[in-house]
């Protein structure tokens, strides 16, 4: 028996590759699968099955081009509608994997098709179970992301039959290996680790230890906040189909001269993208142009604020084209075409016109407070981040709805902006947005609310009270 979990930190998404006897499993594989065909490669072993565990909504999934490439059937739990062809497993059914088996658990709640996929050993002892979005470490899947006409409230009901009366029932020694783990939108908030037991989570998790349905039901769907918005695309693109990832590759590895880059930027709908470091944007990028940075949640942000039907052009770090295009791809992204020919250094070269952040740390904030009276604090992280402590006076506009014209209706063209997160990721996205909106008054706190809640001269509140 060989199993192992191949996460991706940025997407916070776990895949596993479990093997026997030559033969391999792949549950919930990305998009882009050569991890899994290497990995069997080097094992000498081949795939045959792939399994997913529900419509995924934070990412798309590999299995269309793995199974492809490898003839492995499509596995999902019962009631599973697809517009490719798969195999809708049983209730209980068991697949024979060298001398494993795994068996199927339909678990609804998080989705109506979400299954379980149970391993036992080579005696028919359960060893793990890969639970997808049912269970995670020290939280459960949301019961708010599509299915169909059923509530919240009645999903949740299901979530909680689904954990009380099958995965519950488990040995405590079973693994518990998740689809997710910390940061993860498919939860409310997930522990810090990426795999547990069954035990432990029956001893820890909060959903695990409500005793009656009513009170399951209150706990999880409380303080739901609103799904990223591209979590309804990504769940149609994995159950209707995609383009294949080698396609959409050769599409968007073009490159593009500046002048070629120019003429595009004088048509409507081209977005263009910079994946460079956030800190490496603010000293200089080409005007419109809106940075999410490879260092951070790069693709989920991308899926959360980026259109998804319209042409994108990148400019990358020298050599990071290739995985700046895979990682949209990821999220559905599909119309990337091309990108800058010498990236950033090439259009400067060029004599062209560009654009800059202004950088300031948090004791140039402190010293300007007091002083300017067109001085606006824009805080761009979540709201709940922003009611456990915040500067007093700030204006609260969460980064995903920075698209939104009515939510930056408080700031207006005479305000000096000085916009912050928590580290400062989030901030130069948001400073290149309001950018490309007509704002240009702007500073960019280095380091963020990390930063401002250490120095002095800075009154800050948390939910009302003054802290200092």
């Amino acid at each position: 028996m060989y199993i192992q979990q191949l996460y991706t930190n940025c997407l916070s998404e776990a895949a596993y590759y479990i093997e026997s006897d030559g033969e391999v499993a792949i549950i919930d594989p990305l998009r882009d699968v050569e991890a899994y065909l290497n990995l069997a490669a080097e094992r000498k072993a081949s795939i045959k099955y792939i399994f997913e565990t529900h419509f995924h909504a934070d990412f798309i999934s590999g299995h269309l081009d793995l199974s492809k490439i490898t003839g492995a059937p499509i596995i999902y739990g019962p009631g599973t509608q697809t517009a490719f062809p798969v195999t809708v497993a049983r209730d209980g059914q068991q697949f024979q994997l060298g001398k494993l088996t795994i068996e199927v658990m339909h678990t609804p709640g998080h989705t109506l098709e979400s299954s379980c996929y149970l391993l036992r050993d080579e005696k028919g002892a359960p060893h793990a179970v890969f639970t997808g979005d049912t269970l995670f470490v020290g939280d459960v899947g949301r019961p708010d992301l599509f299915s169909g006409s059923l509530s919240k409230e009645e999903l949740a009901g299901l979530l909680y039959d689904s954990l009380h009366l099958k995965l519950a029932t488990l040995p405590d020694q079973v693994l518990v290996y998740p689809a997710h783990g910390p940061g993860s939108s498919c939860g409310k908030n997930l522990g810090p680790q990426t795999f547990s037991t069954i035990g432990e989570q029956k001893a820890s998790n909060y959903a695990l230890k409500q005793q009656d349905k009513e009170g399951f039901i209150k706990a999880v769907t409380d303080g739901l906040s609103a799904p990223p918005q591209y979590f309804p695309i990504n769940a149609r693109i994995n159950k209707e189909g995609y383009t294949e990832l080698d396609k959409v590759m050769e599409k968007g590895m073009q490159p593009i001269s500046v002048a070629s880059l120019k003429e595009l930027l004088g048509k409507d709908g081209i977005v263009l993208l910079d994946t460079r470091p956030s800190h490496v944007f603010t000293e200089g990028f080409i005007p419109s142009a809106i940075s999410i940075g490879l260092e951070g949640r790069f693709a989920e942000w991308a899926g959360s604020l980026l259109p998804f039907n319209q042409p994108i052009v990148l400019v990358t770090e020298e050599g990071k084209e290739k995985e700046s295009l895979i990682r949209l791809t990821r999220v559905g992204f599909e119309n990337v075409i091309g990108y800058l020919e010498g990236g950033y250094e090439a259009w400067r070269k060029a004599g062209e016109a560009f654009d800059l952040v202004i950088d300031v740390e948090a004791d140039e904030l402190a010293m300007d407070l007091p002083h300017d009276d067109k001085l606006l604090l824009l805080d761009v992280r979540k709201p709940a981040e922003f009611g456990d402590g915040h500067i007093v006076g700030a204006v609260n506009i969460p980064l995903a709805e920075m698209n939104d014209p009515a939510s930056l209706s408080t700031i207006d063209e005479e305000h000096n902006v000085y916009v912050h997160c928590a580290g400062g990721y989030r901030s130069v996205i948001a400073a290149s947005l309001l950018k490309r909106q007509g704002f240009h008054n702007l500073r960019n706190i280095v380091g963020g609310w990390n930063a401002i809640k250490e120095q002095k001269g800075i009154p800050v509140e948390k939910e009302g009270a003054v802290l200092n």
